[in-house]
């Protein structure tokens, strides 16, 4: 597995990428990078940890609408047992979960 540094958010990070993948990966970090810029600029949010889980949920979101699944993790966590989800809903429940974080990252 090769090591490959990347900025998202002007953060530095070293990730794992398997043989081959360097375009794939780029490609990814590309797209989070954009989306956490994206909320960022909008000036609602602030902490990184919110706008890292805001734009990880709007990527899944959009990979939903494209009616394409995630690669399958080695492993699997229970299906839902639930309807649709309420993104609203879960929206609410992450402001919530890290509205007592008081940390600006």
């Amino acid at each position: 597995m090769k090591q490959v540094e990347v900025s998202i958010l002007g953060q530095a990070y070293t990730l794992g990428c398997p043989e081959g993948g360097q375009e794939l990966l780029a490609k990814a970090v590309a797209a989070v990078d954009r989306e956490m810029t994206s909320i960022r600029d909008a000036g609602k949010v602030k902490a990184r940890e919110r706008i890292a889980v805001l734009a990880a949920l709007n990527l899944a979101y959009q990979i939903a609408e494209q009616g394409q699944a995630p690669a399958p993790r080695a492993q699997k966590a229970e299906p839902p047992t639930a309807g649709p989800v309420d993104v609203d809903d879960l929206l609410r429940r992450v402001d919530a979960a890290l509205a007592d974080d008081g940390q600006l990252l």
